[in-house]
């Protein structure tokens, strides 16, 4: 875990976007498997939406949001069940889309040259025939600012993936696109920024897998 659970600034409460990484699939970890559809938690997966629910008890969530792939939207449901809310798709949230490389193994795909780019040069990447992590990250930056202005204020759980959240705590935290695969996303994590007016997002944590997160509300 890059980060623990902070306590949140001092002042009137700024609206709380949690990030969440969708659980395990049978190809995590195997396989690029992008926005191609038919792709479900696995067990472990499911065990893993389930934890993210019961680790956000006690927070007053406003809303769920989802990517509209089906993982994702699997693991928010145990969480809006609990909050009493309906999740809802935003396209905002989806993977990355990887184009050609939509479906290839991740162990094919590291014997290419192009792959020290998207590893250490990312922001001059972009996929064939597919989206660039430059334009992702605005992508979902802009999502996420919708979302906190249309729940201003409160607590939004958001559900997406490993790349999107990544360029999302990033550009968060001021740091270059380039460096944004330092930033570890596991599977069933949550991460947590503070929106206030007027000043800059506070990160509060990033790849959190264990802890209750009650406590990102004072």
């Amino acid at each position: 875990m890059l980060m623990t659970a902070a306590t949140p600034p001092a002042g009137p409460q700024g609206t709380l976007l949690l990030l969440v990484r969708h659980g395990e699939t049978p190809t995590t970890g195997r396989v690029l498997p992008g926005r191609a559809p038919g792709l479900h938690l696995s067990e472990r997966g499911r065990a893993q939406a389930e934890r993210v629910a019961e680790r956000l008890a006690g927070l007053a969530v406003d809303a769920v949001y989802s990517s509209p792939l089906e993982r994702t939207c699997e693991t928010a449901e145990p969480t809006a069940k609990s909050a009493g809310l309906e999740v809802r798709e935003e396209a905002g949230l989806i993977e990355c889309d990887f184009g050609e490389w939509t479906g290839a193994a991740l162990t094919d795909l590291a014997g290419l040259p192009e792959w020290q780019t998207v590893q250490h040069n990312p922001s001059a990447f972009r996929f064939p025939n597919g989206e660039s992590f430059t334009q992702m990250q605005a992508r979902i930056v802009r999502a996420l600012e919708v979302l906190g202005t249309a729940h201003a204020g409160g607590v939004v759980v958001c559900f997406s993936h490993a790349d999107p959240i990544k360029a999302a705590v990033a550009h968060a935290l001021g740091t270059p696109l380039d460096l944004f695969q330092r930033i570890v996303i596991s599977p069933g994590s949550v991460s947590a920024i503070s929106y206030s007016d007027g000043q800059a997002p506070a990160v509060l944590t990033v790849n959190s897998t264990s802890e209750p997160l009650s406590g990102l509300r004072a």
